[in-house]
């Protein structure tokens, strides 16, 4: 797979709360940085960020690109079940199949 199809399949993943399958695309040293998040490692990520989907009623990729050193940038808009619009962009590191980092950037409402 390439790097931005490795992306698209970690927030498939993510939406599905398939856990198997992100655990298969998330590395062992994973590093995630979020405004709320600083620097939690894997263990971390799979606790607190990841089985929160079901706070999102819908999703979709604005951009999504290959960056330099395997970064991949992702911009998305995903409406809450409160009604809220939001716009997030991330830069996702993946190496040798794996993500390795994920920096999150948020947006406001939009």
């Amino acid at each position: 797979m390439s790097n931005t199809e490795i992306v698209s399949a970690i927030f498939e993943a993510y939406h599905a709360q398939d856990r198997a399958a992100a655990e298969e695309l998330i590395a062992d040293d994973l590093v995630f940085t979020s405004p709320q998040d600083d620097h939690i490692d894997r263990a971390a990520y799979f606790e607190f960020c990841f089985p929160t989907a079901d706070r999102i009623v819908s999703h979709r990729v604005l951009q999504l690109v290959d960056a330099s050193d395997g970064g991949v940038f992702i911009q998305y808009e995903y409406e809450l079940a409160s009604g809220d619009v939001h716009r997030n962009t991330e830069l996702i590191t993946v190496r040798d199949g794996q993500i390795h980092e994920i920096e999150v950037y948020f947006g406001g409402k939009f």
